[in-house]
C-alpha cells in the first residue's frame, strides 16, 4: 500500500488547510454539512444531526492513520474560521480528490486556491501514478475551478454516479485529472 507523506497543516495566502479532527465535528455540521444547497452534489448524505458528522469524522481520522483518506479542514488565515474541507482518497497511489465550501465562500477563488496548492503536493507523492476527479455535469461552479486550477478533462463518463442528494438517479460526470507538466499559470 502506497502511503501518502503529507504534513498536518499547510498554508496557502489565504487559507490554513488542516487534518480533519474530531473537533471539528459541530463547526462542520453547522457550517457545510447539513445544507441541502451546499452538498447537492457530494457523494454523501447531508448530515441529519451532529452525529452523523462525528460518523463521517471517525472514518477520515482513522483513514488518516491508515493511509486511505487524507482530509483537511480549509480555515481563513485572517481568523481561522471554518469555510470547507478538502479530501484525498488515496487507492494504492491512485487519488481521487474532492472538495466542500460553505456557500458564504463560494465565488472568491477560494476552491482554486486549494486546488493549485493541493495538486502539485499531491502527485509529487512517491508511488502516485494518478490524481483526479469527477464531477456532475450540471455543477458549472466546480467545472470551472479544476479548469482554472488546471487540470484536464478526460472526457464525460456517462451515468457515472448516484447523487444521494439528487434523488440518487444516475448523473454524467467530467472526468478531470492533474498533469504537472500542464498545471496551471500560477500568475
Amino acid at each position: 500500500m502506497i502511503r501518502l507523506d503529507l504534513p498536518e497543516r499547510i498554508l496557502t495566502s489565504r487559507l490554513v488547510l488542516q487534518r480533519l479532527r474530531y473537533e471539528d465535528a459541530e463547526e462542520i455540521f453547522y457550517t457545510y454539512a447539513s445544507k441541502p444547497d451546499v452538498t447537492k452534489y457530494m457523494s454523501w448524505p447531508t448530515h441529519q444531526s451532529v452525529e452523523d458528522t462525528r460518523a463521517f469524522l471517525r472514518y477520515a481520522v482513522s483513514g488518516w492513520y491508515e493511509g486511505i483518506d487524507y482530509s483537511y479542514s480549509i480555515r481563513l488565515r485572517s481568523d481561522h474560521r471554518l469555510i470547507g474541507s478538502f479530501g484525498a482518497m488515496n487507492d494504492d497511489g491512485k487519488l481521487q480528490f474532492g472538495y466542500i465550501f460553505s456557500a458564504h465562500y463560494w465565488n472568491q477563488g477560494y476552491a482554486t486556491e486549494v486546488c493549485r496548492e493541493m495538486m502539485p503536493r499531491l502527485s509529487a507523492q512517491p508511488g502516485v501514478f494518478r490524481l483526479g476527479t469527477y464531477v456532475d455535469t450540471e455543477n458549472g461552479a466546480s467545472l470551472q475551478v479544476l479548469r482554472k486550477a488546471g487540470l484536464k478533462e478526460e472526457g464525460v463518463l456517462r451515468q457515472w454516479m448516484r447523487f444521494p442528494n439528487q434523488g440518487n438517479k444516475p448523473k454524467d460526470c467530467v472526468a478531470f485529472v492533474f498533469m504537472p507538466t500542464a498545471s496551471a499559470d500560477r500568475g
